[in-house]
């Protein structure tokens, strides 16, 4: 938030991308307007029909102040479902939140989270939003999670693992370590090797030559040593490494996520880095299993989003 005088407060609008309307993210979004409408101004990126529907089906109220920008589309939600109407819809929502960002109409986007079955039944051809930022902005940008303790960079994403080696290149890994430096602008980074025991010095794989090349390539274009490693994977998350590192870069998706969901799931959060808006996300998925049952969702990783993209856009 920003001072403009003695007593009055601009509060920074995001555009809040309302994710898959079968999964719980309406449910997050009504339940914490309250508490995160002190820190900015949310505008939500869905229509007014759908908005009714989906507050009738959750039995909840529609605060008065909740800001809408309207998303074309009608279809019926259906609790816990994998469909094609709810996955185009949530794509839908998150285009017109990046528009908004876009065009400085709103200072960040924070997404409420999507189903990749859904965009897949969609005929949407993106594994998630950061597939789609990269192609909208046209930039390499970088996912990272984690929250205050704890924050891991994905070098791949959304591929399968068998394909991970072949993306093991000097070349790639050093532009996404400089990429990676240039966001986060820390001094110690732990940097993972991809096999068992980092390969044992080229017994169980050669990939780390490449990967340590890239270390030294990094480090000597910055100036100095930032990145260390490659870490040993299977202990690289230690309590004692964990004392030394604070921002990790990981290899392949499981390599950095099962660590972070292990230790802080409710509290993580999802940043795009290396693109020229702003976007933050929760660290979970759609729960489809508890969608519209009235059950209890946690706030922590939104409520987390929300304030991370506030302090970015300062």
């Amino acid at each position: 938030m920003t001072k403009v005088s003695g007593e009055r407060i601009v509060k920074k609008k995001l555009a809040i991308s309302i994710g898959d309307l079968n999964g719980i993210g309406l449910q997050i979004a009504l339940e914490a307007h309250e508490k995160i409408k002190k820190y900015c101004s949310p505008v939500y990126c869905i229509n007014k029909d759908l908005l009714k529907d989906g507050a009738k089906l959750l039995n909840l109220e529609i605060p008065k102040d909740f800001e809408l920008e309207k998303v074309k589309g009608k279809f019926v939600i259906k609790p816990g479902t994998v469909a094609k109407d709810s996955g185009s819809y949530s794509f839908d929502s998150f285009t017109t939140a990046i528009k908004l960002a876009s065009k400085k109409k709103v200072e960040a986007i924070v997404t409420l989270p999507i189903n990749k079955e859904s965009w897949n039944r969609a005929k949407i051809h993106y594994k998630g939003h950061t597939e789609v930022l990269r192609d909208y902005f046209g930039k390499d940008a970088i996912m990272m999670l984690g929250c205050s303790k704890m924050f891991v960079a994905l070098y791949t994403e959304h591929i399968a693992l068998r394909k991970v080696a072949k993306k093991i290149e000097e070349e790639k890994i050093t532009k996404f370590l400089l990429d990676f430096y240039n966001n986060v602008k820390q001094d110690n980074i732990a940097v993972l090797g991809l096999n068992p025991h980092a390969s044992d010095n080229g017994v169980l794989g050669d990939e780390e030559v490449e990967i340590i090349k890239a270390i030294k390539k990094a480090n000597k274009e910055i100036g100095k040593s930032i990145f260390k490693g490659p870490l040993v994977p299977d202990t690289a998350f230690s309590p004692m490494n964990r004392k030394q590192y604070q921002y990790y870069v990981c290899m392949y998706h499981d390599q950095g996520l099962i660590p972070l969901k292990s230790l802080y799931f409710e509290q993580s959060i999802n940043v795009s880095l290396n693109i020229p808006i702003i976007r933050t996300s929760v660290d979970h998925g759609t729960a489809f299993d508890i969608a519209y049952k009235n059950s209890k969702v946690s706030l922590k990783s939104y409520i987390n989003a929300v304030k991370e993209a506030i302090n970015l856009s300062k």
